[in-house]
Parts: C-alpha cells; structure tokens; sequence
C-alpha cells in the first residue's frame, strides 16, 4: 500500500515535470519573442510547485518506512525507492525560493544568449551567465562536495563522477588520442567539396526523416522540428521530440544531427512505459544518453556500411550534387578528421579536445579562478592551445553552446563518457548481434534497436552506468575500445600503417 501512495505521487510529480518540459520545447522551437518573459515566470511558477510536492514531508515519510521495511519489496522497487531517497534528500537542501530563482534566471539567461549568439555579442549575455554562475556555485554549497565545487554539479548528469576521475580519463585523451590525430593530421585528406553545394532546405528536412525512419524512430510516439540548437526532450516514451538544424550549404550538419538525436530519441521511446515517472522508467545518466546517439551517429551513420545503404537515397534526392559520389567517397567524406572551432560539427576525434576545453573552463568557473567576464579570450586561447585554430568571433565560439544558458554546468562530460561507452557497447553488440555489419550495408538497423531495447533500454536506472557497463559488457569503461575502434577505422581510411 506505501508502495502504491509513493507511486501515485511521483506519477503526478511526473505529470507537472513533463507540463513543464513541454513549454520548454516550445521556448525553443515556436514561442514567438515576445512570449518570453511570461514564459520564463511560468516555468519558475511550476519549478517550484514541483519542488515543493518532491520535497513534501509526507512523500519523505512515505520513502523512510519502505526503506525500512526492504523486505517487503521486490528488487526493482527497493532500487526506485532508494533512488528516489537520494533525490528527495538532495532536494531537500533547496529552498523554493531558490528553484524560482534558478528556473526564471534559465529562462532569462536563454533568451539572452539566443540574442546574444543573433547578433554575436557576447555582452549582451554576460550579465545573465555571471548570475547562472553565482547560483550553481550556490547550488554546489547547498547540495555539498568533498574535494571540488565541480563534483556535485558533475553527480547530477552522471552520478558518481568526480574531477579526480576525470581527470585521469582526459589525461588518457591527452596522451593517447592526441598523438594519433596527428598521425590523421600529416595524411592526405580526402575530399568532402561536394558536402558543402547547396542542398535545399526541404529536401535536406525530407532526407532527414527518412534517415530516421529506416532507425525505427516512432513518428507515432514523436515528432522533428527546427531549432537553434539540435536537442531531444520527451514527455513520456510515447511523446519524444527531437530538433535538427539545417545549413543549406553545409549537408553534414543536417544528416547528423538528425541520426544523433535519433539516437537519443530511440532511448526514451524504448523506456518502459509501465514505470512512468519512477527511475526505473528514466534513462540511465547522461552518460549512458549520450553513448545511444553517439553510436547510431559515429559507429552506425559514419560507417562504409551505413552508406553503402543510403547512397543511392541520397542522389535521388540530390542527383545534381552527388551524382557521381560513391559510398566510398561520401563515407571518406563523413570522417574528415580537421581541427576546427564548432563542436558539433566536430569529427568524432578532434570533438573530445571540444569537450575537455569546456570541462577545463567549467572547473575553472566553479572554483573562482576564471571569471565570465574573461571567458571569451580564455576560450579562444584553449582552442589555440589545443586545436590550433583562430576563433573568427563569440557567435562561433563561446556563443555556440546552449548549455551553460540552461545552468548546464557538468553536463559535457558526458559527451565523451558516451563516445567511450558507445564504442565498447558496439564492440560487445558486434559479437552478439548475427551478421550485425552486414544487416547495416543492407539498411536493416532493426536487429542493432533491438539488442539496445534488450540491453540497456528496458533497465530504465534499474542499474548504474558503472553497473550496466559491466553487465552489458563484462567490464567496466575502459577508454581502449575507443582507441582501437578509432585506429581501426582512421587507419583504413587515411592509409596509415
């Protein structure tokens, strides 16, 4: 009986949660200008009843009896309920007023950076980012941390994860990823001129949906629409958005985004709809996310296969441009390995430079030794540093993120935490699936969907990422699959020894 009042009431958390996304997908695809102040204080309004039915004293008496009383429970609810004790505790050091606060302040400090990037004026977002800064250092002090302000930030979007551990990760990429690229680097590139004609808006849109049909994306259960930045929302597994971005003279933009949030998306509509609103019904961590997209974008929409699949797709639409492309030429194309200033339309070695320069400034930020006002010149003297490459302005580098108007500071990370994840759950799928390469050359991606629905997708955050690592894999990360993936595949295409 407490296990089905616990249930109720998280259910109608849920359903105050997903109310509150939906405006926030709309915020970014279709509310007019003018909305966003009304916008910005009916999320806070919202925010802040859902805080304040998770942080209700009732809900907290409810959890402490049934975690007193394990034996009365099933495996599965013994795990929502501790996940759900651990949440309710860290809420609990929140004020409402300071969720307001932090709710209104995203809204506003969205809108700023969206003008901001329009008129690449990094001025005009400055003061609103000063502020998001001020509360997530805040938000770090209420919620606490052992070492770095940064870890309890970080433990929000992959639990667990600490700067001391990742660190060492990214001293892994320093050491080992660095020198290979540069191998890639002093190899002849190959040509993608013909990514970059012009390929009209609604035809790239079209190709786009096909593209994520032939992944078995639900259009029943989701939907595609424009925004300034590609992003995946999902107001249950039977509602799941994805957004694209279209760039008429660049063709790369359109198709990987499209397969990347896919990706993300084939996830949240392979959760278990039956546990709505409980962890068992929520995806793993960010982490876990991001190494579904990045699977389906880099290791199934970047392979000779994949295109050996679609090319022919791909000159009915376009007979003009790519008339006489092969799936070779177009695949070559697909994995140009070049430094360059925008991350997401980084090839998948030189983005992990990308990442670790914004976990370099967000530490910086969080512990007080870089200040907003700064950021720009310090951003554009990391790119130097590492990538070798002038940022032209602040709308192509520091502007181009959307994360840190959202207060999503510890969130990059987990980009390179899923390439990682990504290439050791394809190593163990290659083993598993029957005839899994050869399924992609003949465009059936059905097999691979169904081996994640299998895997990882029906476990919602019944295990860990440490744990569902382990479980699917037999170990835990371990940044070698990456490195002999990307050897393997780089190797092949720059002819390297």
């Amino acid at each position: 009986m407490k296990y089905k009042a616990y249930k109720e009431r998280l259910v109608k958390i849920a359903d105050l949660g997903y109310t509150t996304a939906v405006l926030g997908w709309d915020q970014e695809t279709y509310m007019p200008e003018k909305g966003a102040g009304f916008r910005a204080q009916q999320i806070s309004t919202l925010s802040g009843i859902i805080h304040e039915q998770f942080t209700d004293k009732e809900l907290g008496k409810i959890l402490k009896k049934l975690n007193d009383s394990p034996k009365k429970l099933t495996e599965k609810e013994k795990r929502n309920v501790a996940q759900t004790l651990k949440d309710y505790k860290r809420q609990k050091k929140y004020t409402r007023e300071f969720v307001e606060l932090l709710s209104k302040t995203t809204s506003e400090c969205f809108q700023a950076w969206q003008k901001a990037r329009k008129e690449n004026n990094f001025s005009l977002y400055a003061p609103h980012l000063t502020k998001m800064i001020a509360l997530k250092r805040k938000e770090a002090e209420l919620l606490g941390y052992k070492k770095h302000p940064y870890d309890a930030l970080l433990d929000q979007y992959e639990p667990g994860a600490r700067v001391e551990d990742l660190d060492i990760l990214f001293k892994d990429v320093r050491s080992q990823l660095v020198a290979f690229v540069k191998k890639v680097a002093a190899a002849k590139q190959n040509d993608d001129k013909f990514m970059y004609l012009h390929y009209p808006k609604d035809k790239q849109w079209d190709f786009g949906i096909d593209l994520l049909k032939q992944m078995h994306f639900d259009f029943e259960a989701g939907r595609q629409d424009y925004s300034a930045h590609p992003f995946t929302t999902n107001f249950s597994a039977k509602d799941v958005r994805v957004t694209t971005r279209v760039s008429e003279d660049n063709f790369k933009s359109m198709i990987w985004s499209c397969i990347h949030e896919g990706g993300h998306g084939l996830y949240e509509q392979g959760l278990p709809e039956s546990e709505y609103g409980l962890p068992s019904g929520e995806a793993v961590s960010l982490g876990i996310h991001e190494s579904q997209s990045r699977l389906w974008e880099n290791m199934v929409g970047r392979s000779l296969n994949y295109w050996k699949a679609n090319i022919k797709l791909a000159q009915k639409y376009f007979p003009e441009n790519l008339k006489n492309v092969s799936a070779e030429q177009f695949w070559k194309a697909s994995n140009i390995v070049t430094p360059s200033f925008i991350r997401t339309e980084a090839d998948e070695l030189t983005y992990h430079f990308h990442i670790l320069i914004r976990y370099e400034i967000e530490k910086a930020l969080m512990d007080g030794s870089l200040q907003v006002k700064d950021l720009p010149a310090y951003w554009n003297a990391k790119y130097k540093e590492y990538l070798g490459v002038k940022v032209p302005n602040d709308a192509e580098g520091v502007l181009q993120d959307i994360h840190w108007s959202h207060g999503s500071i510890g969130y990059f990370p987990t980009y390179s935490l899923g390439s990682f994840y990504a290439a050791q759950f394809f190593a163990t799928a290659k083993k598993e699936v029957k005839s899994l390469e050869k399924n992609i050359e003949n465009g059936n991606l059905l097999p691979l969907l169904k081996w994640f629905r299998e895997k990882i997708h029906k476990h919602g955050k019944y295990y860990s990422a440490e744990e569902l690592c382990k479980k699917v894999t037999g170990e835990k990360l371990n940044f070698t699959y990456f490195m002999d993936y990307a050897k393997e595949k780089y190797s092949t295409i720059y002819n390297i020894k």
